[in-house]
């Protein structure tokens, strides 16, 4: 069945295409249509389950209540938690929310951006790629509000949200070290995203100071685990005089964990464990892994606070905000003191 028209609407009923606009849009009042011609409408309406074209909507309002939030990886457990909890308050406020995955590449973030921007979408929530700054200053010049969150890009100027990743990766770096442990070792994807870079700098600092050797194996990510499990494997393997790996991800750690089963290395006796973004599976292990938690909660209310006032407050000058949130250091069973 061919899907109705206002224009369809408006030539049964023998009345104006305005007309039926202004009672649908609910301005019949406004406009003193009468109310015996509004029941009419609105029957029929219902008689023909009509539904209005949301997009064509959105272009005669010039809103949509619609907020485009694009993570790296949906499945990723930090990014999942994150944007249940944006959509929950969104939805709270009158939005919703169409959710993509990035993958980090670049050249998909840009289709996906246009994607949005065909949609109409009211502002744009995005854990951004490398190689993305012109299209999201365009979008910024265009007068759209977009926060980004977990990573910034510093040559463009724009809200952000993240956590504070050089402490924090410093802070278990010492952690480590005070229990006693001195070839430590950090293994993390290759990125040069701000929050990887972020990490990486605060685990080289306290191995510094301490006067260590750092050692990183960088992994470039794939979505196929076989391909982080292979060089985790063969990195351990190669490094038998390490005492201690601090994992640069959760799902690095995760992989990490799979590693450590499979080649019978017991924890923390053989090698002791810290890792970052602390999630279920870090409690389940045996012993129970140390883990940064970040904090979840706070940046999604944080990310979303930050739009809905963007949203709601016609000028665009005013100045972009900064919002850098402690994490928490959950200690546990896999980096205990080191017994030589």
């Amino acid at each position: 069945m061919k899907k109705l028209s206002i224009v369809d609407i408006a030539n049964h009923l023998n009345v104006s295409k305005t007309t039926v606009s202004f009672i649908l849009n609910g301005r019949a009042q406004e406009k003193r249509i009468g109310k015996e011609l509004v029941e009419r409408v609105q029957k029929f309406v219902d008689e023909v389950g009509y539904k209005p074209n949301s997009l064509a909507k959105s272009l005669r309002t010039g809103k949509s209540n619609i907020i485009g939030l694009m993570v790296e990886d949906i499945s990723n457990p930090f990014f999942s938690a994150i944007a249940r909890l944006i959509e929950d308050r969104a939805y709270k406020n009158g939005y919703k929310i169409i959710y993509c995955s990035t993958d980090n590449d670049t050249l998909k973030t840009r289709e996906l951006i246009n994607m949005f921007r065909d949609r109409h979408v009211d502002g744009y929530i995005i854990a951004p790629p490398k190689g993305i700054e012109d299209d999201i200053s365009s979008l910024i010049k265009d007068g759209m509000p977009v926060v980004l969150f977990d990573r910034h890009l510093p040559d463009v100027s724009t809200d952000f949200v993240e956590i504070d990743n050089l402490f924090s990766s410093y802070n278990a770096t010492k952690h480590l070290i005070k229990q006693g442990y001195k070839n430590i070792a950090f293994i993390t994807f290759a990125s040069g995203q701000t929050q990887m870079q972020a990490r990486l700098q605060g685990y080289h600092n306290a191995l510094n100071e301490s006067g260590y050797k750092p050692l990183v194996q960088e992994i470039v990510f794939n979505q196929n685990e076989d391909l982080i499990i292979g060089p985790i494997a063969t990195f351990l393997k190669k490094n038998k005089n390490l005492d201690a790996v601090f994992f640069g991800t959760n799902h690095v750690g995760t992989c990490g964990l799979k590693v450590i089963n499979s080649l019978g290395i017991k924890v923390p006796s053989d090698l002791a464990l810290v890792s970052f973004d602390d999630y279920d599976v870090f409690k389940l292990f045996s012993p129970p892994v140390t883990a940064i938690a970040q904090p979840i909660e706070a940046i999604a209310d944080s990310v979303i606070t930050v739009l809905l006032n963007k949203l709601n407050t016609s000028s665009q000058h005013i100045s972009s905000q900064s919002i850098i949130l402690k994490t928490d250091f959950n200690i546990r069973g896999s980096s205990i003191p080191l017994v030589n």
